[in-house]
């Protein structure tokens, strides 16, 4: 598989373009440097994508595959993760329909679309299905040699699930790059991978490896690197998020960001559970992190918060408020750009 600058995309995004389950998709919209050619989304054929999603790219909206050969994709990106982690039959039809037409498939589900002989069977000689979510070969356990590095590495941490760790990492490489920085950043999850960047699908790694797979990841880009953004995965506030500790030991960070979103006060999924003050927060994964001096400290040097929904007025002034309270520096990286994040990231000694 070699996905090249000149593929030309079009995203599956069936009920996603402006729902939940269109993170990957939308992430693409946003960043990726391939041609997107089209978005399909049976709910809103037609629609805008700037209207629909605030993001500066103007794509044609199709309702099928078929329609979307028109524009003459080569790649169909899966946007979309229906609950289930798998297609459903309709949907899935759409790859089939996609591969049959002779495009390539960038596939971030855990279904392995490489073991269905309906669709290798039709695969002609440069046409390819990319698994992303598979467990590199050759893995060990961690040994904490990250911190040989002399590199920083910046982990985004959160204070729940799909709060923006990832476009926090994404802004602050971009901003890094702009500065002249030598700067790299480490998927840890599908659409980070589909975009291009180095790294692994964390979650499709045995436990035992987890750690190690990251070490991995960050030993073959750091050496050579002024600054490693690292993406965050879960958080240690979710019940159901086992990725966080093999982040901190693989990585050994020597900055966190902490990634909040607007007026969540519990757990999204989870509404037992109540997310405690940023205070604690900080506390918590700071305390993790070096596990009483076993390991390096790391500090919370700055606040990701995640403003989407709300006024400009608001956002800015729940900024200041959480500066205030963290005494920390805070911004919306999509919003307002991650420049003071990655001040106090080389700013601290």
């Amino acid at each position: 598989m070699q996905l090249t600058p000149n593929h030309r995309i079009a995203i599956l995004l069936h009920s996603g373009l402006t729902g939940a389950k269109g993170k990957t998709g939308i992430s693409l919209l946003r960043y990726s440097q391939n041609p997107i050619v089209a978005v399909i989304d049976e709910t809103c054929p037609g629609a805008s994508v700037s209207e629909k999603t605030g993001i500066d790219r103007e794509v044609p909206v199709v309702a099928s595959v078929a329609a979307a050969l028109a524009y003459q994709p080569d790649v169909l990106a899966i946007g979309i993760a229906p609950s289930g982690g798998a297609l459903p039959a309709p949907w899935y039809a759409e790859v089939k329909t996609a591969v049959a037409a002779g495009l390539c498939i960038m596939n971030g589900l855990h279904t392995q679309m490489n073991a269905d002989p309906d669709l290798t069977a039709q695969l002609q000689p440069d046409q390819w299905i990319w698994d992303m979510r598979q467990e590199p070969p050759g893995l060990t356990v961690g040994s904490g040699k990250a911190q040989s590095l002399t590199c920083r590495r910046v982990l985004t941490v959160g204070t729940d699930m799909a709060v923006g760790k990832m476009s926090t990492s994404l802004e602050l490489n971009r901003v890094s790059q702009q500065r002249g920085y030598r700067s790299k950043l480490i998927a840890t999850g599908q659409t980070a991978l589909m975009l291009g960047e180095a790294g692994v699908a964390l979650d499709a790694v045995r436990l035992d490896f987890a750690a190690g797979a990251v070490e991995q990841a960050v030993m073959q880009q750091g050496s050579d690197c002024d600054v490693l953004h690292v993406e965050g995965q879960g958080s240690l506030m979710n019940p159901a998020s086992t990725a966080v500790l093999p982040l901190l030991r693989g990585a050994q960070p020597t900055h966190l960001v902490l990634v909040h979103k607007l007026s969540l006060t519990h757990i999204q999924h989870f509404p037992a559970f109540k997310i405690p003050p940023l205070a604690e927060v900080i506390k918590i994964y700071e305390t993790l992190a070096s596990a009483g001096g076993t390991f390096l400290p790391a500090r919370i040097v700055a606040i990701a918060l995640n403003t989407y929904g709300a006024s400009q007025a608001a956002a800015k002034a729940a900024i200041d408020r959480i500066s205030q309270e963290t005494s920390l520096p805070c911004t919306d990286a999509i919003r307002f750009g991650a420049a003071p994040i990655l001040d106090a990231i080389f700013d601290d000694a």
